[in-house]
């Protein structure tokens, strides 16, 4: 008697009988008799009662093609055979088609998923055939029938699904700590620890670059200014140790001296302890600004996952007011500010500015200037980003000013949006954890579907009654999809289970990742609140108080269900204001291919991100704050409040404070402003005028926009998919 099923992905899952009979049930319709229930219990039980044990899946298959052929009704063992013949060939059909488009370098929506990987270069044309031949395994062998019925009419996406079988995790907030103090081995050779600011610098960029080749997301730093000051003072001890050398005199008295804050400054007039400290100061901050520029350069040069695309990369920072945190601070804006190579703005890494009161907001506060300083930055840069730490969602009880590692309870996000905190099995932090996975609901097609129901109460009860059955699938997929994650051994993932993920230090290599891999969050995400609300009310969110309230009720609804979820499973679900690039267009196809074109709802190539009000609605930045603010205490998985602004921002730095208080009027968690830039591609040069069709430095004419897609930076728009592109062309300012 069959008891258990050993899948090809080496699973081992109990037997279910009702997939024999929907299967032979599936291939009797398709026969002149129809169905027999009467022979497919039959079968059914034949195979049920005779087979082993433990039996593989192809095993059962095979034994339903003989029980069907021993019986009366062969015409059905055509058509199982048939079936299974022709989802092979498909498979192979649009295995092959899909590869000529990548050997052909075809511009379109499967090269150009991701804006930030160069799929025409040999390693990201491997990664491609990689991704297109994994996913239909992944349909085949990993996904339950309810899930893969979800997915293929698009109600749902598995985000990273070609990453699946891998049982890798999503993204990490690196304890970088541990890393600079301990070194690290995770190949052939070692790092050693830190002893000044270039090395940390250095172990900095391998941390995140090692981590991106074991990992399907992105790669951050939680606190970058606390990590590296220690080694801003040790690089003064240095420079003051080279004097000691020169002058043969001790210096040791100075060692240990309080610095108010790291500045350069002339040595003209200033005499003995005084002139050696500046000068040692002097040199301090040269090196500083030397690795800064470097970070941020490796950054935008180093490649991983086989070479094709630099790390996805955030580092966050802001709130250590020491000196040492200062001169990282200011340092790292400062050559943010200058850019690199020719002056170009710098992709990676996606830097995020936490503001707080008492520390970096108000004139009084002691980082107040280098909250300027940013402001300055962001309007050439559009880095730094902004997170709220005052938003009442970011905030913590255990978080002291006075306490030197209060980082530990300070929020830090992914630049994209991904915002880990909240946690039911540790402690609450961002730091050493991350998330593990998360899939999309297309909300958006459940409206469509409900839009023929003329009472609109009933109307509205059916999206919710579909809604809930859609979640109720994604929140199992994602437990499943854990379960997998966590029959993976911690040496499959050398740095992160070793030393980053929270407690993986207590891990061997040969131990599964099972005991600490619930610290991480499982994401629902969302998409097209504004078309959805058009579908069930007529009017988005950004026009209509009603369908206002209606949006903020569906996604509450979705925080409630999550919350049970949470309890449900045991694992930290959340809901998660999807970052969708290559999804904001797939979804509308397929909704559009099935119910045509719908004013407001499928007559774009796009569907709105998460819960933003749609980006061609003509309104102010206030209005806006309004609309879309309430979404982000609901949004626990990550969210992002975006502004346009007109012209030149270079010298309006206020324009971006303006927005910084907004957020904190409105409570909201993280936003950032967009602007205009141009760049040159033939030598680099950037400005800010409206439109551009020459370089004024080398006279060429391939001039393209700076501008983020999702929430990071391209260097071109040449690796926008269509859907992104049409997206950016509706783009209206908000004044």
């Amino acid at each position: 008697m069959i008891q258990t099923v050993l899948k090809r992905d080496g699973r081992i899952v109990g037997f279910n009988e009702e997939k024999i009979i929907t299967a032979i049930r599936k291939a009797m319709l398709h026969t002149e008799k129809g169905e027999d229930m009467s022979l497919i219990r039959q079968i059914t039980d034949h195979i049920s009662f005779r087979g082993d044990s433990q039996m593989t899946v192809e095993a059962i298959q095979d034994m339903v093609e003989m029980e069907l052929m021993k019986s009366s009704r062969k015409d059905v063992a055509k058509k199982y055979i048939a079936y299974r013949n022709q989802r092979s060939i498909a498979r192979k059909a649009k295995t092959r088609d899909m590869f000529q488009e990548i050997i052909n370098i075809k511009s379109n929506d499967i090269t150009r998923e991701n804006a930030n990987m160069n799929a025409d270069t040999p390693a990201g044309m491997m990664m491609k055939f990689a991704s297109e031949s994994t996913k239909p395994f992944v349909d085949d062998f990993l996904l339950g029938d309810e899930v893969l019925d979800a997915v293929k009419n698009s109600y749902l996406h598995i985000h990273d699904k070609d990453y699946y079988p891998t049982k890798s995790l999503t993204c990490c907030q690196h304890p970088l700590d541990h890393i600079l103090k301990n070194g690290f081995c995770v190949g052939h050779g070692e790092s050693r620890p830190a002893k000044r600011i270039e090395t940390a610098s250095v172990l900095a960029c391998i941390s995140m670059e090692t981590a991106q080749n074991e990992m399907h997301g992105g790669q951050a730093i939680p606190a970058f200014d606390f990590y590296m000051a220690p080694y801003v003072r040790s690089t003064y001890v240095e420079e003051l140790k080279s004097l000691e050398g020169l002058m043969m005199v001790s210096y040791e008295h100075l060692y240990n001296k309080e610095i108010n804050d790291y500045e350069e400054a002339p040595l003209d007039f200033l005499s003995g302890d005084e002139r050696i400290v500046q000068h040692a100061i002097n040199r301090t901050v040269k090196r500083v600004h030397q690795a800064m520029e470097a970070f941020i350069h490796n950054m935008n040069t180093i490649h991983s996952r086989g070479g094709n695309q630099v790390v996805f990369s955030s580092i966050n920072y802001g709130t250590d007011t020491s000196a040492e945190g200062r001169c990282v601070i200011r340092e790292l804006l400062n050559s943010t500010y200058r850019g690199v190579g020719n002056g170009e703005t710098a992709i990676f890494p996606i830097q995020i500015w936490k503001k707080k009161r008492g520390v970096s907001y108000l004139p009084t506060d002691r980082n107040y200037d280098l909250y300027e300083l940013a402001c300055k930055v962001s309007a050439r840069r559009f880095f730094p980003n902004f997170l709220n730490l005052d938003a009442t969602f970011n905030q913590s009880d255990e978080w002291r000013a006075d306490d030197p590692r209060r980082y530990m309870h300070e929020v830090a996000t992914m630049g994209c949006r991904t915002r880990v905190f909240e946690n039911r099995f540790g402690p609450k932090t961002s730091v050493g954890r991350g998330n593990l996975s998360f899939s999309t609901i297309n909300i958006v097609r459940l409206a469509i579907e409900c839009m023929d129901i003329e009472n609109k109460e009933q109307r509205i009860a059916q999206f919710f009654a579909k809604l809930d059955g859609v979640l109720e699938i994604t929140a199992r997929q994602l437990h499943e999809r854990m379960e997998f994650q966590r029959t993976a051994f911690a040496k499959q993932f050398p740095l992160l289970m070793s030393a980053l993920w929270v407690g993986s230090d207590k891990l061997k290599p040969t131990d599964t990742i099972a005991s600490v891999i619930n610290q991480g969050t499982l994401g629902i995400g969302f998409i097209g609140l504004a078309e959805c609300l058009v579908a069930l009310t007529g009017k988005h969110h950004g026009e209509s108080d009603e369908a206002q309230e209606l949006g903020v009720k569906i996604i509450t609804y979705m925080r409630d269900r999550v919350n049970d979820f949470s309890e449900h499973y045991q694992h930290n679900y959340s809901v998660l204001a999807t970052p969708a690039e290559g999804l904001s267009g797939k979804f509308t196809r397929a909704d559009r291919d099935r119910f045509g074109i719908i004013e407001g709802v499928t007559d774009r190539d796009y569907y709105t991100n998460s819960n933003h009000v749609p980006v061609y609605y003509k309104c102010s930045a206030r209005h806006k704050a309004e609309v879309e603010a309430p979404y982000h205490a609901l949004t626990g998985g990550g969210h992002i409040f975006y502004v346009e602004i007109d012209g030149d921002a270079t010298h309006n730095p206020d324009a971006i404070k303006r927005v910084v208080d907004m957020m904190d009027k409105y409570n909201m968690g993280y936003g950032s402003v967009n602007h205009n830039r141009n760049r040159c591609l033939d030598c680099g040069y950037e400005n800010s005028e409206k439109e551009l069709k020459a370089c004024p430095k080398c006279g060429g004419t391939r001039i393209d926009r700076l501008q983020r897609i999702t929430g990071y930076l391209v260097g071109t728009t040449d690796r926008w998919n269509s859907a992104k592109l049409s997206e950016l062309n509706d783009r209206v300012v908000h004044e």
